[in-house]
């Protein structure tokens, strides 16, 4: 591999970085114009609790951003292997949590762990999401959270993988 190629690949791996980062942020500052600059706007997405494309999916997960009085996202390091130089295959594990505000002050929610198989794709200059699965592996409730002082205890189930081969992984 030549160094301009080298140089090609670690552009590309940075932008579809740059990408994911963008995703978190966006829902958990409320950015609907930033989400969807996340994906193309004829990416297929599949949430489980919906399919379609990226243009129908920013509005409805917008929807279900603004009802929670907190939220956060968090994308782990993605596996990321370039097809060739508008293409990519991306697994990345995520964690989120929302909450909303009950009546006596407090928040109560949900913390949820997954992955996100996704392929991104070049267009032009610039990298975006081009399809995208969600797996939901576990959900967990979240005690009720005091406005300014968090329960010190919120047990995480484990995801129970007792063999290999398992329908979504993919080798990167």
């Amino acid at each position: 591999m030549t160094a301009a190629a080298s140089l090609d690949d670690l552009l590309a791996k940075d932008a579809i970085l740059d990408v994911l980062a963008r995703y978190s942020r966006t829902l958990d500052w409320l950015d609907a114009a930033g989400q969807a600059s996340c994906f193309w706007p004829d990416a297929a997405i599949d949430y489980g609790f919906f399919k379609g494309t990226a243009a129908d999916f920013v509005p409805v997960v917008m929807a279900i951003e603004r009802r929670s009085a907190r939220r956060w996202h968090l994308s782990g390091q993605p596996a990321i292997r370039l097809v060739d130089e508008t293409h990519a295959e991306v697994e990345s594990y995520g964690l989120t949590a929302g909450a909303r505000q009950g009546e006596d002050g407090t928040y109560a929610g949900t913390m949820y762990g997954g992955r996100y198989l996704d392929a991104f794709e070049k267009r032009g200059a610039e990298w975006r999401i081009a399809r995208r699965n969600y797996v939901l592996d576990w959900s967990h409730p979240l005690p009720d959270q005091p406005i300014f002082d968090p329960a010190s205890a919120f047990p995480l189930p484990i995801l129970d993988i007792l063999q290999g081969g398992h329908e979504q992984y993919r080798a990167l």
